[in-house]
Formats: C-alpha cells, structure tokens, sequence
C-alpha cells in the first residue's frame, strides 16, 4: 500500500480525503489523517480500511518527523504559517508534498533544494489559488497559441450562499475562515491595472469601489479588489498587459453594508478591547460612538453613519442583533476583529442542511489578427451540505487529484511550484469535470474595461 499523510482535518478536507478514500482500493492507498484533534478526522473516514485517524502535533517535532518519514508523500492543510515546518521535513527525508495555500517567501526558499532531490512541492492547488490558475492558463496559452495576444485579464472569485439557502438580508454566510472574511482587504492598498494605468484602492476606500458582473442563471454580483492583483502578472506571463484586476465576488449590497464595520474601525485586528469579557454586543457597538446622555445607542450609530431609518443597511444591522444589551462577547482580551466575528457566526455560520456556492469568473481580453477579442469563462459549483461544501469540493478536489498525479508519475517537475503548466492544469481540470466542476465559455463583444466600475 502506498502511504499517504495528510496533516489536519479541517472543513475543506472532507471531498480531499473522500477522494482518497474512493480510490484507495484501485490505487493501493493507505491515508493516515494526523491532527491535533482527531473526532472530525474519524467522521470522515467512517471506519474505513484503509485509513487511520492520528493524534499528531506539528509542534512535536518528533511525533511530525516520524509521521512524514513513514509516508510516500504528504498533504499539508494546515494554516499557511505552519507549512513551512512540514516542508523542511519533507526535504529531510525525501517526500513529495502538497498544499493548497500561497507560496510564501520560506517555501520559496526551499526550491533549489527541492529541485536537488527532485521532490516536487505543489502549492496553490486549491480554489482560489489553485482551479483559478489552472482555469485562466488554460485559456491564455490557447490564445497565444493560436497568436493572439493578451490585453485583458479579470479575475474573480467568492465563496457565498448557495441561492436556496441564501435566507438573510446580508445574502452571505460563512463558507470558509471567517476571520479572512472580517480582516479582508486589510495590510495595504489594493493594487491593479486598468487601461495602461497603476490604479490604487487604500483600505477605507476598498469597498465602496466596486465592479458588477452578472453571471448566467444566478444573477448579479458585486467585487472587490484583492489587495495585490499584480502579484501574478510575470507568472502568468501577462508584462505587457493593459488591464490586470483580480477581486473578491459577493452579491451587490453586500459591500456598502460592511463598509459600516471598516469606518467605525470595528474590523482592526490591531489592539485590545478592554474587558472585552464583560461587554454585551450592545456595548461593544457603542465603544465606537461618541458619548451621548440623551441619544440611544441606535441613533448614534445612524447619525454617525448617516443612515436613514427606512435604508435596507438598517435592517441588515437589527438583523444581526448587533445592538443586543443581554448578549455578551465572553472573550477575553479581544480585538474589534474578533469581537465582530463573534457576531456574525452568530447568524452566518451554515446551518446542517444548508448548501454554499463557490463562483468564479474570468474575462480574457486579447488581440488577433489586427482585432480585439474577448472571452467570458465561469463556473459555479454548488455544496450539498454543511459538511461537503462547494468549497471543501472546489479547494479538496484539486488538491486529491494533484497528490494521485504526482504518485501515479504523471506530474514529473521537481521544485517548489503552483499549477500553472499544462503538465498540471490539463489532467487535473479535465477530472474535475467528472465532479461537476466545469467552466462555460462565451465569446463576447471586446469591451475593454468593465464601465461599471467606479
């Protein structure tokens, strides 16, 4: 049996170990799920044969290096930080690994040596990084190809409510980390590319500037801008492009009502409430607002804010229960941040039966010919349940897929890496098409830049 580790075992991994499982039997797989919490891992094995959940600390050095040794390769979905540790082992004792996270500058770091032993670490496997870059390199190598050349590129992705469950005013509910959702777009100002022009977005500006897309069969959506959208331009091989923009999708309201948060500054993750333990929700609000001896909480907020009553952010806000006095935030030496994320668990956390929708959109604008082109390519995939969500199956999916290949010998490249060469992107986006994962291209009229955005 081939032997293959996969450290942690959080929500995106129940398609990933699935897969696996799945397989097991064809491709001779034994999969060993360490974490330091192992009740999640055996719900999902299902007392299967050919797996094992185990007790494993990535901060045991030890009980970690002896559970990378006795693998054939390792899948790290772990948080991003706590990769690096993983690989460095993995070059000590000669093992392939894979994640799903960005490559940060230590993994990088790690490339030559890997490449010296000829190991392959892949990265960004996942959704978004991962089916966004395999998805757009598709595209982009089949235009040059046949000798077009790149002028526009937009990309955009978001994890939301699939439309059956989508029961509040937000439209929203948690589908990932949603710490990443409340400090989104934070650290610096967006950065992007727009008819020839660096075009910038600072923090407190970021969600009032956003862009409309309508996507076939599931209606509008609003984006904003990712905080470095050229972070992939030499990648992608796009230098001289005009247009560059990625960004984050959301259905249209959503934006203008979390700018409420950013402005009152309850999305800072940067300094303690005190006693925050002790403070009801109701209090937490009202440490943002300047003191009144007459004027409620409530009218605080909307003169502050200037809200009309009858403005559906209104309504968004009391739905929330954000200015309960009898609910309390329990925690101890919180940050605005945290306190916020308390708050909207309460009423954004998927119910059992409830179904998410992950949704992506590329728009690939080229020349040929002495012409201008473009092409609209969108997928939309749909979860089933609280457990396996169209995130766990879009971000999983890949990840399994692309471990198979590299034991199986159809992925050969040595070195630190994302999936961006055909060697990678074609068998893996060709299977994903068996698990419904598929994108509908249309050509359209070439409209440069999107008018809409503001």
């Amino acid at each position: 049996m081939r032997k293959i580790l996969v450290i942690g075992s959080g929500k995106s991994t129940s398609y990933l170990i699935k897969y696996l499982l799945d397989k097991s039997e064809t491709e001779k797989l034994f999969i060993t799920i360490g974490d330091i919490n192992i009740n999640h891992a055996n719900h999902l094995i299902k007392n299967h044969r050919n797996a094992k959940a185990v007790l494993l600390d990535v901060f045991d050095a030890n009980s970690r290096k002896e559970a990378i040794k006795d693998a054939d390769i390792i899948i790290s979905m772990l948080p991003a930080r706590f990769h690096i540790d993983v690989a460095k082992d993995c070059i000590l004792y000669g093992k392939n690994m894979v994640t799903a996270s960005y490559i940060s500058p230590e993994m990088e770091a790690l490339n030559q040596e890997a490449i010296a032993k000829g190991l392959i670490f892949m990265n960004e496997i996942g959704v978004d990084p991962g089916i966004d870059h395999m998805s757009a390199m598709q595209v982009i190598d089949r235009i040059r190809a046949k000798g077009g050349k790149m002028i526009l590129f937009e990309s955009f992705t978001g994890g939301l409510v699939a439309p059956e469950s989508d029961n509040n005013l937000w439209n929203y509910k948690f589908t990932w980390n949603p710490r990443n959702v409340v400090v989104a777009g934070q650290g610096g100002a967006a950065k992007f590319l727009q008819e020839g022009t660096f075009k910038y977005i600072p923090y407190h500006r970021l969600f009032r500037r956003t862009e409309f897309l309508e996507i076939d069969g599931f209606g509008r959506f609003e984006v904003y801008a990712n905080r470095d959208s050229l972070k992939y331009q030499s990648v992608y091989g796009l230098d001289a492009i005009k247009t560059l923009y990625r960004g984050t999708m959301r259905r249209v309201g959503f934006s203008r009502a979390w700018n409420m948060f950013v402005t009152l500054g309850m999305t800072d993750d940067s300094y303690v409430i005190d006693d925050s333990e002790n403070m009801s929700y109701r209090d937490f609000v009202n440490a943002f607002l300047a003191y009144s001896p007459s004027d409620s909480v409530e009218l605080k907020f909307r003169h502050a804010l200037k809200i009309d009553q009858d403005d559906i952010v209104w309504d968004k806000l009391l739905e929330l229960d954000i200015f309960n006095p009898n609910k309390m935030v329990e925690l101890k030496k919180a940050t605005p941040a945290q306190i916020l994320q308390k708050i909207l668990m309460d009423s954004w956390t998927l119910a059992e039966d409830d179904k998410d929708m992950l949704v992506m959109y590329h728009k690939f604008g080229y020349e040929l010919n002495g012409k201008k082109h473009q092409i609209e390519s969108t997928m939309v995939t749909l979860g089933e349940d609280q457990t396996y969500t169209a995130m766990a199956k879009t971000v999983g999916l890949p990840v399994a897929i692309a471990t198979l290949a590299i034991l199986n010998g159809k992925i050969k490249t040595p070195g630190v890496q994302m999936p961006i060469t055909k060697e990678v992107y074609e068998p893996i986006l060709k299977e994903l098409t068996n698990f419904g994962i598929t994108f509908k291209e249309k050509e359209v009229p070439y409209l440069g830049y999107n008018p809409l955005s503001i």
